[in-house]
């Protein structure tokens, strides 16, 4: 059983500018087997979030345990080699004149009571099948592939089986499709070794995929944290919703029941802290949207002309003028859509989720239309 808790962290840079405070009050708890990612924009803090994790940096306040022991605070700091974890980095930082053998065993080598060579000969072969590259042990490192290269790193952070494994956006620099593939591979080691994982990436994709609890920071802060389900259907700001998933934001006032928006009454759920007369924020996904060339008179159906309808192969992005709003959505890629056609669109009221407007703007607010652009 293996549980990290990580207590009020703290972290200060000193810049030209002055103290810049990286981390803020951050905490947390990785229960044991658990992938927990740690999602946001470059600069949120959760890279020194990982590395004071590591003991690549160390906090000025709050304390990191793995299980019964701590790492940092409470007058105590454990250096980076006496930490029980493995770490693959961004870089990967693969020595490139040792061979996939001599990377792998490197860390049993230094470490402080280096195992006899037919013992490290059996824990790298180990470490290798379990990424998929036996077989390759004299090869130069250089001579691997990217997605290769990725499994060889993986396997460093694994050969001595470490108590928690930390993955600084390992998949970053694949292309698209070995890095979709490469998250489906890693997925299913972190299940089978039932390893306790931080991963920190700025991917949404990757975070809703991998993790079984995933928070969102944003200047230093975790903002909000819970399953992934949780934060796509449910975000607690406009941020954290813009960050989890496409969405259109569309700004209006609170009646009862709903908001009004869109020349009407937009029926949907509303957040607790919202009253009527309050600003307010709508929250649609795109693949809640429903586009229809014919009105079905249900509730939240609203008339406009469709302005983009882009194939994309497993369906129609669509953006919709309703009444000089601009609304994203998507179409079954099969349907008879048309640029400039008359359409219905339906936000159904339980996929619409209306949140307090505190003022942050987010990449995908709706567009008003001018006239001179209608």
């Amino acid at each position: 059983m293996t549980t990290l808790r990580v207590e009020s962290l703290r972290k200060t840079f000193t810049a030209q500018r002055g103290a810049v405070r990286a981390v803020e009050d951050v905490s947390f708890t990785v229960e044991d087997a658990r992938f927990f990612t740690l999602l946001g924009p470059s600069g949120c803090g959760k890279t020194t979030t990982l590395r004071c994790i590591a003991g690549l940096e160390r906090p000025e306040a709050g304390t990191i345990r793995l299980d019964d022991d701590v790492l940092s605070g409470d007058g105590r700091f454990v250096p980076t080699h006496a930490r029980d974890i493995g770490m693959v980095f961004q870089s990967y930082a693969i020595w490139p004149h040792m061979t996939v053998f001599e990377n792998v065993a490197f860390p049993l080598r230094v470490s402080e009571h280096p195992p006899s060579r037919a013992e490290t000969r059996r824990l790298v072969a180990e470490a290798l099948v379990l990424v998929g590259l036996e077989g390759l042990e004299e090869r130069p490192a250089p001579q691997l592939s990217g997605g290769q290269q990725q499994r060889l790193a993986l396997a460093r952070a694994l050969v001595r089986k470490p108590k928690l494994l930390l993955l600084d956006e390992p998949l970053s620099n694949l292309d698209a499709k070995l890095r979709q593939r490469m998250r489906i591979e890693l997925r299913e080691l972190q299940r089978r070794l039932g390893i306790t994982t931080v991963y920190v990436t700025h991917d949404q994709g990757e975070a809703l995929f991998l993790s079984h609890r995933v928070a969102v920071m944003q200047n230093g802060r975790i903002v909000q944290e819970g399953r992934p389900r949780d934060l796509y259907a449910s975000p607690a700001s406009a941020f954290v919703a813009d960050f989890v998933g496409d969405a259109t934001f569309l700004p209006g006032e609170v009646v009862e029941g709903g908001v009004r928006a869109l020349g009407g009454i937009v029926r949907c759920a509303l957040s607790e802290a919202l009253t009527p007369g309050a600003k307010a924020l709508l929250v649609m996904r795109p693949e809640r949207v429903l586009v229809r060339s014919a009105p079905a008179g249900l509730v939240n159906e609203f008339a406009g002309t469709l302005r983009v309808a882009a194939f994309l192969g497993d369906h129609l992005d669509c953006i919709v003028d309703v009444v000089g709003t601009e609304l994203r959505a998507r179409a079954h890629p099969t349907a008879e859509l048309r640029r400039e056609q008359r359409v219905w669109v339906e936000l159904p009221p339980e996929h619409c989720l209306a949140i307090p407007d505190d003022g942050w703007r987010p990449r995908a607010l709706a567009r008003t239309f001018d006239d001179d652009e209608t």
